[in-house]
Protein backbone atom coordinates (compact mmCIF):
# COMPACT_ATOMS: atom_id res chain seq x y z
CA UNK A 1 0.00 0.00 0.00
CA UNK A 2 1.07 3.79 -0.93
CA UNK A 3 0.47 4.21 3.11
CA UNK A 4 3.26 1.94 4.07
CA UNK A 5 5.86 3.29 1.32
CA UNK A 6 8.61 5.49 1.38
CA UNK A 7 9.71 8.10 -0.69
CA UNK A 8 11.81 6.29 -3.43
CA UNK A 9 9.85 3.47 -3.46
CA UNK A 10 6.62 4.82 -4.59
CA UNK A 11 6.58 3.86 -8.23
CA UNK A 12 6.90 6.32 -10.64
CA UNK A 13 8.39 8.80 -8.67
CA UNK A 14 11.96 8.30 -9.92
CA UNK A 15 11.64 8.27 -13.52
CA UNK A 16 9.64 11.32 -13.41
CA UNK A 17 12.17 12.97 -11.12
CA UNK A 18 14.76 11.76 -14.21
CA UNK A 19 12.67 12.71 -16.60
CA UNK A 20 12.90 16.77 -15.24
CA UNK A 21 16.55 16.44 -14.57
CA UNK A 22 16.92 14.95 -18.41
CA UNK A 23 15.27 18.20 -19.90
CA UNK A 24 16.73 20.65 -17.50
CA UNK A 25 20.50 19.00 -17.67
CA UNK A 26 19.83 19.56 -21.35
CA UNK A 27 18.18 23.10 -21.48
CA UNK A 28 21.01 24.07 -19.24
CA UNK A 29 23.69 23.59 -21.34
CA UNK A 30 22.75 25.81 -24.09
CA UNK A 31 21.01 28.14 -22.28
CA UNK A 32 24.39 30.50 -21.94
CA UNK A 33 26.07 28.39 -25.06
CA UNK A 34 23.55 29.38 -27.91
CA UNK A 35 23.57 33.14 -27.62
CA UNK A 36 27.68 32.83 -27.44
CA UNK A 37 27.47 30.96 -30.83
CA UNK A 38 25.28 33.02 -32.27
CA UNK A 39 28.19 35.49 -31.74
CA UNK A 40 30.99 34.04 -32.52
CA UNK A 41 28.87 33.31 -36.12
CA UNK A 42 28.71 36.87 -36.58
CA UNK A 43 24.79 37.53 -35.65
CA UNK A 44 23.79 40.47 -33.41
CA UNK A 45 23.22 41.55 -30.25
CA UNK A 46 19.75 41.26 -30.53
CA UNK A 47 19.69 37.97 -32.43
CA UNK A 48 21.58 36.57 -29.20
CA UNK A 49 19.04 37.86 -27.00
CA UNK A 50 15.72 37.14 -29.37
CA UNK A 51 16.91 33.57 -28.86
CA UNK A 52 16.11 32.88 -24.97
CA UNK A 53 13.14 35.10 -24.94
CA UNK A 54 11.20 33.02 -28.16
CA UNK A 55 12.37 30.18 -26.24
CA UNK A 56 10.56 31.13 -22.62
CA UNK A 57 7.43 32.77 -25.02
CA UNK A 58 6.61 29.10 -26.64
CA UNK A 59 7.09 28.03 -23.28
CA UNK A 60 4.73 29.79 -21.47
CA UNK A 61 1.95 29.65 -24.73
CA UNK A 62 2.51 25.99 -24.51
CA UNK A 63 2.38 25.96 -20.42
CA UNK A 64 -1.39 27.07 -20.87
CA UNK A 65 -2.44 24.56 -23.43
CA UNK A 66 -0.78 21.79 -21.26
CA UNK A 67 -4.15 21.10 -18.70
CA UNK A 68 -5.86 19.77 -21.98
CA UNK A 69 -2.92 18.31 -23.54
CA UNK A 70 -2.53 16.18 -20.49
CA UNK A 71 -6.53 15.31 -20.24
CA UNK A 72 -6.07 14.04 -24.09
CA UNK A 73 -2.90 12.12 -23.96
CA UNK A 74 -1.76 12.10 -20.80
CA UNK A 75 1.71 11.99 -19.02
CA UNK A 76 3.56 9.88 -20.30
CA UNK A 77 2.58 10.76 -24.24
CA UNK A 78 3.39 14.42 -23.60
CA UNK A 79 6.62 13.97 -21.50
CA UNK A 80 7.69 12.09 -24.22
CA UNK A 81 6.61 14.45 -26.88
CA UNK A 82 8.72 17.08 -24.77
CA UNK A 83 11.43 15.07 -25.09
CA UNK A 84 11.46 14.98 -29.09
CA UNK A 85 10.95 18.50 -28.99
CA UNK A 86 13.37 19.66 -26.65
CA UNK A 87 16.56 17.48 -27.62
CA UNK A 88 16.89 16.58 -31.39
CA UNK A 89 16.27 19.75 -32.52
CA UNK A 90 19.35 21.00 -30.76
CA UNK A 91 21.55 19.17 -33.36
CA UNK A 92 19.52 21.68 -36.23
CA UNK A 93 22.08 24.22 -34.36
CA UNK A 94 24.85 22.45 -35.98
CA UNK A 95 23.07 23.12 -39.76
CA UNK A 96 22.69 26.69 -39.49
CA UNK A 97 22.93 30.03 -37.47
CA UNK A 98 20.92 31.83 -39.43
CA UNK A 99 18.46 34.45 -38.14
CA UNK A 100 14.96 32.05 -38.97
CA UNK A 101 16.82 28.67 -38.25
CA UNK A 102 17.86 29.69 -34.94
CA UNK A 103 14.83 31.60 -33.78
CA UNK A 104 12.37 28.71 -35.12
CA UNK A 105 14.53 25.92 -33.23
CA UNK A 106 14.54 27.54 -30.14
CA UNK A 107 10.89 28.19 -30.79
CA UNK A 108 10.47 24.20 -31.33
CA UNK A 109 12.72 23.81 -27.99
CA UNK A 110 10.74 25.93 -25.66
CA UNK A 111 7.29 23.60 -27.05
CA UNK A 112 9.26 20.67 -25.60
CA UNK A 113 10.86 22.46 -22.44
CA UNK A 114 7.03 23.59 -21.90
CA UNK A 115 5.70 20.76 -22.28
CA UNK A 116 8.07 18.87 -19.95
CA UNK A 117 7.88 21.44 -17.25
CA UNK A 118 3.99 21.01 -16.52
CA UNK A 119 3.65 17.50 -17.42
CA UNK A 120 6.50 16.17 -15.11
CA UNK A 121 5.24 18.23 -11.90
CA UNK A 122 1.56 17.41 -12.44
CA UNK A 123 2.77 13.38 -12.96
CA UNK A 124 4.10 13.79 -9.15
CA UNK A 125 1.06 15.41 -8.01
CA UNK A 126 -0.60 12.11 -9.30
CA UNK A 127 2.06 9.54 -8.03
CA UNK A 128 2.52 10.31 -4.28
CA UNK A 129 0.70 10.00 -1.81
CA UNK A 130 -0.93 12.77 0.10
CA UNK A 131 1.34 11.91 3.32
CA UNK A 132 4.22 12.38 0.84
CA UNK A 133 3.43 15.05 -1.63
CA UNK A 134 5.61 17.55 -0.25
CA UNK A 135 8.83 15.34 0.11
CA UNK A 136 7.99 14.45 -3.74
CA UNK A 137 7.64 18.00 -4.68
CA UNK A 138 10.58 18.85 -2.85
CA UNK A 139 13.17 16.36 -4.74
CA UNK A 140 11.52 17.34 -7.84
CA UNK A 141 12.83 20.85 -7.09
CA UNK A 142 16.16 19.13 -5.97
CA UNK A 143 16.78 16.99 -9.20
CA UNK A 144 15.98 20.24 -11.35
CA UNK A 145 18.60 22.67 -9.34
CA UNK A 146 21.16 20.08 -9.54
CA UNK A 147 20.95 19.57 -13.61
CA UNK A 148 20.94 23.15 -13.92
CA UNK A 149 24.10 24.17 -11.40
CA UNK A 150 25.97 20.96 -13.46
CA UNK A 151 24.43 22.20 -16.43
CA UNK A 152 25.35 26.09 -17.06
CA UNK A 153 29.02 25.99 -16.14
CA UNK A 154 29.25 22.61 -17.85
CA UNK A 155 27.99 24.36 -21.18
CA UNK A 156 30.50 27.10 -21.00
CA UNK A 157 33.07 25.12 -20.07
CA UNK A 158 33.01 22.60 -23.10
CA UNK A 159 32.41 25.68 -25.09
CA UNK A 160 35.83 27.20 -24.16
CA UNK A 161 37.80 24.40 -24.25
CA UNK A 162 36.45 22.76 -27.46
CA UNK A 163 33.69 24.51 -29.20
CA UNK A 164 30.34 24.86 -29.09
CA UNK A 165 29.54 21.91 -31.71
CA UNK A 166 30.01 19.18 -28.61
CA UNK A 167 27.59 21.41 -26.55
CA UNK A 168 24.82 20.87 -28.86
CA UNK A 169 25.25 17.22 -29.15
CA UNK A 170 25.25 16.97 -25.44
CA UNK A 171 22.02 18.68 -25.52
CA UNK A 172 20.11 16.44 -27.90
CA UNK A 173 21.63 13.20 -25.99
CA UNK A 174 21.01 14.34 -22.82
CA UNK A 175 17.35 15.77 -23.33
CA UNK A 176 16.41 12.92 -25.21
CA UNK A 177 17.61 10.47 -22.44
CA UNK A 178 14.19 11.77 -20.50
CA UNK A 179 12.99 9.23 -23.17
CA UNK A 180 14.14 6.22 -21.55
CA UNK A 181 13.11 7.47 -17.64
CA UNK A 182 9.80 8.36 -19.31
CA UNK A 183 9.86 5.35 -20.29
CA UNK A 184 9.66 3.58 -17.27
CA UNK A 185 6.74 5.72 -16.25
CA UNK A 186 3.24 3.86 -15.03
CA UNK A 187 0.31 4.07 -17.24
CA UNK A 188 -2.21 6.24 -15.30
CA UNK A 189 -5.94 5.65 -15.40
CA UNK A 190 -7.16 9.19 -17.34
CA UNK A 191 -10.50 8.40 -16.30
CA UNK A 192 -9.93 10.66 -12.99
CA UNK A 193 -8.77 13.92 -14.90
CA UNK A 194 -11.73 13.44 -17.87
CA UNK A 195 -13.84 13.83 -15.23
CA UNK A 196 -13.23 16.12 -12.97
CA UNK A 197 -14.17 19.64 -12.98
CA UNK A 198 -12.64 22.11 -14.77
CA UNK A 199 -10.65 24.37 -12.33
CA UNK A 200 -11.10 28.21 -12.32
CA UNK A 201 -8.36 30.63 -13.22
CA UNK A 202 -9.16 32.70 -10.44
CA UNK A 203 -8.71 30.17 -7.70
CA UNK A 204 -5.04 29.43 -9.02
CA UNK A 205 -4.34 33.47 -8.99
CA UNK A 206 -2.76 33.11 -5.15
CA UNK A 207 -0.28 30.40 -5.90
CA UNK A 208 0.66 31.75 -9.15
CA UNK A 209 1.00 34.97 -7.81
CA UNK A 210 3.03 33.94 -4.70
CA UNK A 211 5.26 32.36 -6.59
CA UNK A 212 5.54 35.03 -9.77
CA UNK A 213 6.35 37.33 -6.68
CA UNK A 214 9.23 35.59 -5.77
CA UNK A 215 10.28 35.16 -9.29
CA UNK A 216 10.21 38.25 -10.13
CA UNK A 217 12.73 39.44 -7.21
CA UNK A 218 14.74 35.74 -8.31
CA UNK A 219 14.88 37.22 -11.83
CA UNK A 220 16.44 40.50 -10.76
CA UNK A 221 19.20 39.17 -8.56
CA UNK A 222 20.04 36.73 -11.65
CA UNK A 223 20.11 39.06 -14.30
CA UNK A 224 21.29 42.65 -12.65
CA UNK A 225 23.29 41.47 -9.40
CA UNK A 226 26.75 41.13 -11.69
CA UNK A 227 26.71 44.52 -12.65
CA UNK A 228 24.70 46.21 -9.39
CA UNK A 229 27.78 44.72 -7.32
CA UNK A 230 30.87 44.50 -9.26
CA UNK A 231 34.09 43.52 -7.42
CA UNK A 232 32.09 41.07 -5.04
CA UNK A 233 31.41 37.23 -5.25
CA UNK A 234 28.75 37.12 -6.88
CA UNK A 235 29.16 33.81 -8.31
CA UNK A 236 29.67 32.50 -4.95
CA UNK A 237 26.70 34.66 -3.80
CA UNK A 238 24.67 32.85 -6.79
CA UNK A 239 25.34 29.55 -6.25
CA UNK A 240 24.98 29.85 -2.39
CA UNK A 241 21.74 30.80 -3.40
CA UNK A 242 21.07 28.35 -5.36
CA UNK A 243 22.03 25.02 -2.42
CA UNK A 244 20.04 27.51 -0.15
CA UNK A 245 16.77 27.45 -2.04
CA UNK A 246 16.92 23.40 -2.19
CA UNK A 247 17.28 22.96 1.40
CA UNK A 248 14.00 25.55 1.66
CA UNK A 249 12.55 23.53 -0.56
CA UNK A 250 12.53 20.22 0.34
CA UNK A 251 12.53 21.48 4.43
CA UNK A 252 9.38 23.06 3.20
CA UNK A 253 8.17 20.30 1.88
CA UNK A 254 8.91 17.84 4.69
CA UNK A 255 7.02 20.06 7.05
CA UNK A 256 3.65 20.35 4.61
CA UNK A 257 3.62 16.43 5.00
CA UNK A 258 3.26 16.47 8.42
CA UNK A 259 1.36 20.11 9.18
CA UNK A 260 -0.39 20.70 5.67
CA UNK A 261 0.52 22.88 2.95
CA UNK A 262 0.81 26.66 2.76
CA UNK A 263 1.79 27.10 6.30
CA UNK A 264 4.91 28.10 5.58
CA UNK A 265 4.08 30.47 2.40
CA UNK A 266 4.07 33.75 4.14
CA UNK A 267 7.49 32.43 6.49
CA UNK A 268 8.54 32.03 3.23
CA UNK A 269 7.76 35.17 1.20
CA UNK A 270 8.64 37.26 4.48
CA UNK A 271 12.57 35.77 4.14
CA UNK A 272 12.54 36.24 0.75
CA UNK A 273 11.34 39.68 0.56
CA UNK A 274 13.63 40.91 3.31
CA UNK A 275 16.14 39.48 1.91
CA UNK A 276 16.64 41.66 -0.73
CA UNK A 277 17.00 44.66 1.49
CA UNK A 278 20.87 43.44 2.17
CA UNK A 279 21.09 43.13 -1.56
CA UNK A 280 20.23 47.17 -1.86
CA UNK A 281 22.93 47.72 0.72
CA UNK A 282 25.03 45.70 -0.48
CA UNK A 283 24.40 47.68 -4.15
CA UNK A 284 24.48 51.09 -2.56
CA UNK A 285 27.89 50.08 -1.02
CA UNK A 286 26.36 49.85 2.53
CA UNK A 287 27.76 46.37 2.48
CA UNK A 288 30.28 43.93 1.87
CA UNK A 289 30.75 40.43 0.63
CA UNK A 290 29.74 38.87 4.08
CA UNK A 291 26.32 40.66 3.85
CA UNK A 292 26.00 40.05 0.17
CA UNK A 293 26.47 35.91 1.26
CA UNK A 294 24.07 35.98 4.34
CA UNK A 295 21.32 37.85 1.61
CA UNK A 296 22.17 35.04 -0.89
CA UNK A 297 21.17 32.54 2.24
CA UNK A 298 18.28 34.10 3.21
CA UNK A 299 17.01 34.66 -0.27
CA UNK A 300 17.26 30.83 -1.36
CA UNK A 301 15.57 29.54 1.86
CA UNK A 302 12.83 31.82 1.57
CA UNK A 303 12.15 30.85 -2.32
CA UNK A 304 12.69 27.54 -1.45
CA UNK A 305 9.98 27.63 0.87
CA UNK A 306 8.27 29.65 -1.51
CA UNK A 307 8.53 27.70 -4.71
CA UNK A 308 7.57 24.17 -2.81
CA UNK A 309 4.62 25.95 -0.81
CA UNK A 310 2.85 27.91 -3.90
CA UNK A 311 3.02 24.37 -5.99
CA UNK A 312 1.11 22.27 -3.11
CA UNK A 313 -1.35 25.41 -2.41
CA UNK A 314 -2.01 24.97 -6.25
CA UNK A 315 -2.89 21.30 -5.90
CA UNK A 316 -4.89 21.68 -3.21
CA UNK A 317 -6.87 24.59 -4.84
CA UNK A 318 -6.80 22.76 -7.97
CA UNK A 319 -8.32 19.51 -6.45
CA UNK A 320 -8.62 16.08 -7.07
CA UNK A 321 -7.46 15.27 -11.70
CA UNK A 322 -6.63 18.42 -11.73
CA UNK A 323 -2.73 18.59 -11.11
CA UNK A 324 -2.23 19.74 -14.84
CA UNK A 325 -3.60 22.84 -13.79
CA UNK A 326 -1.87 23.39 -10.93
CA UNK A 327 1.04 22.43 -12.25
CA UNK A 328 0.68 25.07 -15.20
CA UNK A 329 -0.38 27.75 -13.25
CA UNK A 330 2.75 27.43 -11.11
CA UNK A 331 4.91 26.99 -13.99
CA UNK A 332 3.56 30.04 -15.69
CA UNK A 333 3.82 31.76 -12.99
CA UNK A 334 7.33 31.33 -12.33
CA UNK A 335 8.81 31.81 -15.86
CA UNK A 336 6.47 34.86 -15.81
CA UNK A 337 7.88 36.26 -13.11
CA UNK A 338 11.33 35.31 -13.74
CA UNK A 339 10.97 37.45 -17.28
CA UNK A 340 8.85 40.09 -15.90
CA UNK A 341 11.47 40.69 -13.08
CA UNK A 342 14.45 40.93 -14.85
CA UNK A 343 12.87 43.50 -17.51
CA UNK A 344 10.79 45.64 -14.93
CA UNK A 345 13.56 45.53 -12.21
CA UNK A 346 16.17 46.44 -15.04
CA UNK A 347 14.00 49.46 -15.69
CA UNK A 348 13.67 50.57 -12.42
CA UNK A 349 17.39 50.28 -12.00
CA UNK A 350 17.87 52.18 -14.87
CA UNK A 351 15.91 55.13 -13.69
CA UNK A 352 16.81 55.26 -10.09
CA UNK A 353 19.54 52.74 -9.66
CA UNK A 354 20.00 49.08 -8.41
CA UNK A 355 19.17 50.24 -4.87
CA UNK A 356 15.75 50.97 -5.63
CA UNK A 357 15.33 48.05 -7.74
CA UNK A 358 16.32 45.75 -4.96
CA UNK A 359 14.39 47.52 -2.42
CA UNK A 360 10.85 47.44 -4.99
CA UNK A 361 11.44 44.11 -4.90
CA UNK A 362 11.42 43.90 -1.28
CA UNK A 363 7.72 45.87 -1.40
CA UNK A 364 6.48 43.75 -4.06
CA UNK A 365 7.66 40.06 -3.27
CA UNK A 366 4.92 39.70 -0.01
CA UNK A 367 2.56 42.52 -1.41
CA UNK A 368 1.70 40.91 -4.64
CA UNK A 369 0.68 37.57 -2.64
CA UNK A 370 -1.32 39.52 -0.37
CA UNK A 371 -3.23 41.43 -2.81
CA UNK A 372 -4.23 38.22 -4.58
CA UNK A 373 -5.38 36.40 -1.93
CA UNK A 374 -7.72 39.45 -0.69
CA UNK A 375 -8.86 39.82 -4.28
CA UNK A 376 -9.10 36.15 -5.34
CA UNK A 377 -11.56 33.94 -3.45
CA UNK A 378 -11.93 32.15 -0.40
CA UNK A 379 -9.75 28.81 -0.58
CA UNK A 380 -12.36 25.77 0.10
CA UNK A 381 -9.71 22.22 0.15
CA UNK A 382 -10.88 20.23 -2.06
CA UNK A 383 -10.05 16.27 -2.02
CA UNK A 384 -6.62 15.02 -3.35
CA UNK A 385 -7.32 11.58 -2.35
Amino acid sequence: MAEQQGLFTVRGLIPAWSTSAAAFGGFSLLLPVVPWAIAEAGGSDTLAGSVTAVFMFTTVLTQLAMPRLLRAFGHRATLAAGCLFLGPPSLLFLVSMAPAAVLGISALRGIGFGMITVAAAALVGELAPPRLLGRATGMLGIAIAASQTIGLPAGLAIAERFSTTPVFVLGAIISSAGLLAASRLPRLTAKQSRTARRVPPVVLLFPLVAVGAGAIAYGGLTSLLRIAVAGLPVAAALAVLSASSLIGRYAAGSVADRVGAGKLLPVGLGLAGLAMIPFALVADDRGGAVLLIVAAIAFGLGFGVVQNEALLVAFRRAGAGNTGSASAAWNIGFDAGTGAGSFALGAVAAAAGYPAAFAAAAVLVPALPLLARLAGPSERPRPTT
